[in-house]
């Protein structure tokens, strides 16, 4: 996998890298094998970025990706993980599910975008994950928190950088605006942007993209496939995580079938649509298992037609005045 270097940090990362909240249990379980096995997988196909984030199954992806990086050199691989929701032990009871995942529900989510709750979130970070140092901390999600995050979490962050305790900072949304925000009016490397620049949602075009590259400024494309829709559309399949809607629907199986009339599929498309902008660093896709980590290895190097991006421009599917991939 090439490498790719995020911002003016010196943190490199490959072009395709793997997401955790699948071996986080995120809406079913799996095993603590499989989990393994889906990290060695990544790690047999080239992959040596991996994202992950205390969110994911309450520390359970954490913990898993740690251990399972142990059998590697410290230095041969890239970390990030995430702060803003800060994990506290709780007797509840029952299970996470109504947060996407099936753990027990040992701890709660504190919302904390304060100067110590990043640093006590990072720290417990590193407990999880059994290491001294990650090399990409982001802001996760501080869509209601902005005057926090801004004032104090971002702050917090820049220290840690200036103080060697990680390489490289951002933040990571699932929309566009306030992502943009932190690139023109802070010193991030990276933003991590999840499912709005993908062959359905292309809001990252419109401000996102073209200020990252003004700012030179990273971007770490998540949710390729919007949460299914692009990976296997039928009916039922779901966008942004709720079931997709009928003119969703529509568009994405009339992508696939001109994916298929040219002898790729619509996952490679869909990658390559989002590995092709030049502010894009790495695509992240999230895997549970290792047959679907080769799966997405394979689709991510397999050649996409020229003539592909010409016929959905034609047909409509790709706006007129976008560069093609």
């Amino acid at each position: 996998m090439n490498l790719r270097r995020l911002g003016r940090s010196r943190v490199e990362v490959t072009a395709l890298a793997f997401g955790t909240s699948g071996i986080g249990n995120l809406y079913t379980e799996v095993g603590e094998e499989a989990a393994h096995e889906a990290v060695r997988a990544a790690w047999q196909r080239g992959i040596r970025s991996f994202d992950t984030a205390p969110h994911y199954g309450l520390g359970l992806a954490e913990r898993r990706l740690g251990a399972a990086l142990r059998e590697h050199p410290r230095d041969r691989y890239t970390v990030s993980t995430k702060v803003g929701r800060r994990l506290e032990p709780s007797r509840a009871g029952g299970d996470d599910l109504a947060n996407g995942f099936a753990v027990p529900a040992t701890h709660r989510r504190v919302w904390d975008f304060s100067a110590d709750g990043v640093r006590r979130t990072l720290e417990a970070s590193l407990e999880r994950l059994g290491l001294d140092r990650v090399d990409v901390v982001y802001l996760h999600d501080p869509d209601d928190h902005a005057e926090q995050a801004f004032r104090e979490g971002y702050p917090a962050l820049e220290r840690l950088r200036s103080e060697g305790v990680v390489g490289a900072i951002g933040a990571g949304m699932n929309q566009t605006a306030m992502l943009t925000r932190f690139v023109r009016d802070t010193d991030v490397d990276v933003v991590l942007c999840a499912g709005r620049h993908t062959l359905l949602d292309r809001s990252a075009l419109t401000g996102l993209l073209p200020a990252a590259l003004e700012h030179g400024t990273s971007v770490v494309v998540g949710g390729a496939f919007n949460s299914g829709l692009l990976a296997d559309p039928r009916p039922g399949a779901t966008y942004n995580y709720t079931r997709a809607p009928a003119e969703l629907l529509d568009r994405a199986l009339r992508l696939k079938e001109a994916a298929e009339r040219h002898g790729t599929t619509l996952r490679a498309a869909a990658l390559a649509y989002c590995a092709a902008h030049p502010a894009v660093a790495s695509v992240l896709v999230g895997a549970r298992s290792a047959a679907e980590v080769h799966d997405c290895a394979d689709q991510f190097t397999a050649p996409v037609p020229t003539a592909l991006w010409r016929e959905l421009r034609a047909d409509g599917l790709l706006p007129p005045g976008e560069e093609l991939p």
